[in-house]
C-alpha cells in the first residue's frame, strides 16, 4: 500500500499542493503534521509509523517534508528498509523501491555519516587545543552558531555525556538543550541560530 505524509510548518499554510500530488501518486492513506521541520513532537508521522507493514511504500512531496535533519531522513528511511518498507519522494524522483534508488540512499548515508565524523573530530581538535592554551573554564553566556554544530555533533555521538559536552563547550546542561535535543537534533532554537550564521563568503 501506498501510504502519503505531508506536513507545513505553520497553520497559515496550506496542506493541499502536498495532498493533492500524494493521491495523484495513488496514496490510498495520508497522514499529516503541522509542525515545524526541527520539532521532535508530530503526531501524525508518530502514527503513520505505527501503521507501517511490510511491503508498504512511504510516499512524500519533497525531502524536506519527512526529516528534521539529513542524519534523522536518513535514519528514519533505514528504518523504513529494515521494516521492509520502501520510500518515494515525488520532487527529487527518489526511490528506494528501485535498485537505483537504494544506491542513492546509501550514498546520502555515507554522507551525511562522514559529515557528522569531520564535525566531531574538528570539535575535539579544537578544544584540545583550546586546553592545551589553558583557555579552560568560564561559563560563556549564549550559544554561538559555531557552539551549537558542535554540540549537536557531540551529542549525536552516544560515548559523550551531556556533562563534558557542557563542560567542553562552557555552558550549562539547561543552556546545551535549549539548542540541541540530548540525540544530537537542533531544537528550533538552534535551527534558528544557525540560520542566523553569515554565510562562509560573507555574501
Amino acid at each position: 500500500m501506498l501510504v502519503g505524509y505531508a506536513r507545513v510548518s505553520t497553520a497559515d499554510q496550506k496542506l493541499d499542493r502536498q495532498l493533492d500530488a500524494l493521491r495523484e501518486a495513488g496514496c490510498e492513506r495520508i497522514f499529516e503534521d503541522v509542525a515545524s521541520g526541527a520539532k521532535a513532537e508530530r503526531p501524525g508521522l508518530d502514527r503513520m509509523l505505527d501503521t507501517l507493514r511490510e511491503g508498504d511504500v512511504v510516499v512524500i512531496m519533497k525531502l524536506s517534508r519527512l526529516g528534521r535533519s539529513l542524519r534523522h531522513l536518513v535514519e528514519l528511511v533505514d528504518d523504513f528498509r529494515e521494516r521492509g518498507v520502501g520510500f518515494r519522494s515525488l520532487t527529487e524522483g527518489f526511490d528506494t523501491t528501485t535498485a537505483g534508488g537504494r544506491f542513492v540512499f546509501s550514498v546520502m548515508a555515507a554522507m551525511a555519516e562522514f559529515e557528522r565524523e569531520l564535525i566531531v573530530e574538528r570539535t575535539r581538535s579544537g578544544l584540545a587545543a583550546a586546553r592545551a592554551r589553558g583557555r579552560v573554564g568560564g561559563r560563556k553566556p549564549v550559544m554561538t552558531p559555531r557552539t551549537v554544530r558542535m554540540a549537536a555533533a557531540l551529542m549525536a555521538d552516544r560515548r559523550n555525556t551531556v556533562g563534558e559536552i557542557a563542560e567542553e563547550l562552557g555552558v550549562s546542561r539547561r543552556t546545551l538543550y535549549r539548542y540541541v535535543e540530548p540525540d544530537g537534533i537542533m531544537t528550533e532554537r538552534g535551527q534558528a541560530m544557525v540560520g542566523r550564521e553569515p554565510p562562509a563568503d560573507g555574501s
